[in-house]
């Protein structure tokens, strides 16, 4: 498919390449365009006819004064980091913090979401993105044969695999979903 074709689909171009890359190029076809956004996790779900949790939440947090993730840089930076996440849960953001030994964890901006990722907050996918970023995903995911996840447009959406989608986003499982109270 071309970038044309990409964009008169309605699949983001720099995601259609992504998936050319990763040779996942057969999952075009299995894409879902919606005429309405589904910005939030609760409406891809409805949209797609899914359990809540089956949805994969690509969420960029930025972390400081972590050696696991500002290799090359200087200690102190704000460095981005990608957390995949169920559609039903929370982050934790104190345990994704001391998954990365950081001083601080805090949610980017949606300036900062677009210049690391290159797709605007609710369509963000969990790969092929600007620059690459270490990817925490949560085991929550596992919970499932498939979920979907943002396809580079709040207005479409990708069944995969979540072990499959772990992989090619270059994730490590981690447990970083908020605990019941």
């Amino acid at each position: 498919m071309t970038t044309t074709d990409a964009a008169n689909s309605g699949v983001h171009p720099r995601f259609a390449e992504a998936l050319e890359e990763l040779g996942l190029g057969e999952l075009q076809g299995r894409i879902r365009r919606f005429p309405d956004a589904t910005r939030t996790a609760a409406e891809a779900a409805a949209a797609i006819g899914c359990e809540l949790s089956q949805i994969c939440k690509s969420l960029i947090f930025v972390a400081w004064g972590s050696p696991l993730v500002e290799r090359g840089r200087e200690l102190g930076e704000g460095v981005p980091v990608l957390v995949l996440m169920d559609g039903a849960s929370r982050v934790d953001v104190e345990r994704v913090r001391q998954e990365l030994g950081a001083g601080e964890v805090t949610r980017a901006r949606a300036g900062v979401v677009r210049e690391t990722t290159g797709y605007a907050i609710g369509g963000v996918p969990p790969f092929g993105h600007r620059t690459a970023t270490r990817v925490l995903a949560d085991r929550s995911l596992l919970n499932h044969d498939t979920v979907w996840a943002a396809a580079g447009t709040p207005h479409t959406v990708f069944p995969m695999d979540p072990r499959t989608l772990i992989a090619h986003a270059g994730g490590t499982l981690v447990d970083v979903h908020e605990q019941p109270r």
